[in-house]
């Protein structure tokens, strides 16, 4: 079923190819109705437009507050093309048909996250007219168009001039959109008020943000469907924030098979990872845990360090680089059975090569030079599910930060040990609690993850090191709770050790390391991560 155009109404904040957009319906003799700002600029471009308060018979009032809600504007927009009694209402109270809908609203969300905002700016950003109008023209999609995204103008106008209208397909999805735009804008409001304002005696004020708000709405969209959940048996799919935030829900899929639910979790782990360094790194990753991970002076010589620390888990793993893959890097890729590789850029005959693994997931991330998100929203949360709820926490988003570091032992570490120290704690961070790892510097060795005692990840990472470990640093994500601790990690020639500090036993830690004659640093800050 094609609608024909023939009358539309056009009201928009922002203006974005709206000039064009009118000219070429007028071409094709659709009449033009406007407001405000919007009537300006197509009078000022010679284009015949009607302003609103001409059709109402009524102008402007209350400051612009009042210029759409008329029903000779409504009623044009819900009445029911098939609908006999609408018909007659129609001709009866003259009611001019609406076919098209521009509309799109006061910038919100951009005014609220100025810094300077007044109250009564926040206030004069809320729309009321154009929601009215989408949400008019997206109830009664049936008769009616709705163009909310300057983006979609293009497609909109290409279906307009082939078919000479718009089909019942194009209404639908754009009565969608248009309702999902509206959804979040007016969340964005619900959560300003909720979130932001506060009354007192001398009024309303906008108070300062806080880390916990108490309301923050989730609107996600699905993105893609995936192979399956993290087993066969279960459906899953991809839903991605509103915002415009690099992350791997972004990366674009240059080659292989479909992604899985396993698949984006461990190419998020493995990118939190990599940009965590500002060298030329490399990480691998099995089950959301490092079993490889180092830097050199190229992505290859970076990849080659981190595949040594355990080939073996390595397989069927997930790469990561900080760097652009070089040809270098990408023949040492093929050699090994591998899920996937996610860099910010791919040199073309790396790309070449790696196509020779057809199979082989290869993931852009475009425009991302770092794993930092945005702060505001959802992006500043790390969320997990329970029964009934989420947990919400901000993002651990501390790192190596010598200024909270205090040697505790009488032996300071040497610069080579400090520099081990930064790389082991910088991993250890990524690594699931009870997270012990044993590095050399720019070299992850071993990795005890997960267990229940801190000793048996510190046996665990010991037992898995097949580079000698003679010398090497320990991280702890944690405090030492006993010295059985340090003593395990002095028996496999552990040097040096870094941890949070904070237990009651820390002088009896401490005593292990001098006895031992290990370097210990506390860092004050602990890297749990269930």
């Amino acid at each position: 079923m094609t609608l024909t155009i023939k009358r539309a109404l056009l009201s928009v904040s922002d203006k974005s190819g709206l000039l064009e957009l009118a000219q070429r319906l007028h071409s094709q003799g659709v009449e033009l109705i406007s407001t405000g700002g919007t009537a300006a600029l197509l009078h000022a471009a010679d284009l015949p437009v009607r302003d609103v308060s001409a059709v109402t018979g009524f102008p402007e009032i209350l400051g612009g507050r009042v210029k759409t809600l008329h029903p000779m504007i409504h009623g044009g927009l819900l009445a029911v093309r098939q609908d006999p009694d609408h018909q007659r209402q129609v001709e009866t109270y003259g009611l001019p048909l609406i076919d098209l809908v521009v509309v799109n609203l006061y910038p919100f969300a951009q005014t609220v996250d100025r810094a300077e905002v007044t109250l009564a700016e926040v206030i004069e950003n809320i729309d009321i007219g154009g929601p009215t109008l989408i949400r008019a023209a997206a109830k009664n999609f049936r008769d009616v168009a709705v163009l909310v995204d300057p983006a979609d103008y293009e497609p909109f106008l290409e279906e307009l001039y082939a078919q000479g209208g718009v089909s019942l397909a194009t209404r639908l999805r754009l009565a969608q959109k248009a309702f999902a735009y509206v959804a979040k804008y007016d969340a964005a409001i619900a959560d300003f008020f909720a979130n932001r304002l506060s009354a007192g005696e001398d009024g309303a004020r906008i108070e300062p943000e806080t880390e916990m708000p108490p309301r923050l709405t989730l609107i996600l969209h699905r993105q893609q469907g995936l192979r399956y959940g993290e087993n066969p048996h279960q459906k899953a799919a991809l839903y991605r924030l509103p915002q415009d935030e690099p992350g791997v829900a972004t990366a674009r899929q240059l080659q292989g098979k479909e992604l899985s639910f396993n698949n984006y979790l461990d190419l998020d782990a493995a990118w939190a990872l990599v940009t965590e360094f500002s060298e030329p790194a490399c990480a691998i990753i099995k089950h959301t845990n490092p079993c490889g991970v180092a830097t050199g002076e190229t992505p290859a010589a970076a990849y080659r360090k981190a595949l040594a620390t355990d080939p073996i888990s390595a397989f069927g793993g997930v790469v990561s680089f900080n760097r652009l893959v070089t040809a270098e890097a990408a023949q040492a890729l093929v050699e090994l059975f591998l899920e996937a590789i996610i860099a910010p850029g791919y040199e073309p005959e790396a790309l070449t090569i790696l196509a020779q693994k057809k199979n082989l997931r290869v993931m852009l991330m475009e425009s991302a030079s770092s794993g930092a998100s945005p702060e505001g929203g959802w992006s500043a949360y790390d969320v997990k599910r329970i029964s009934g709820g989420l947990l919400l926490q901000t993002r651990d988003r501390l790192s190596w930060d010598v200024s909270t570091l205090r040697v505790v032992t009488r032996r300071e570490p040497t610069a080579e040990e400090m520099e081990a120290l930064r790389f082991a704690w910088i991993v250890c961070k990524h690594v699931k609690s009870n997270a012990i790892v044993l590095a050399r510097s720019g070299q992850l060795l071993g990795v005890g993850a997960g267990q229940m005692s801190r000793v048996d990840s510190v046996k665990l990472a010991a037992m898995k090191a097949i580079l000698p470990t003679e010398g090497a640093a320990l991280a702890s994500d944690a405090f030492f709770p006993f010295r059985d601790g340090i003593e395990e990690a002095a028996r496999h020639g552990v040097r040096a050790i870094i941890q949070p500090g904070g237990s009651i036993r820390d002088a009896e830690v401490i005593a292990a390391a001098d006895e031992h004659g290990l370097a210990m640093v506390f860092t004050g800050i602990r890297h749990f991560k269930h």
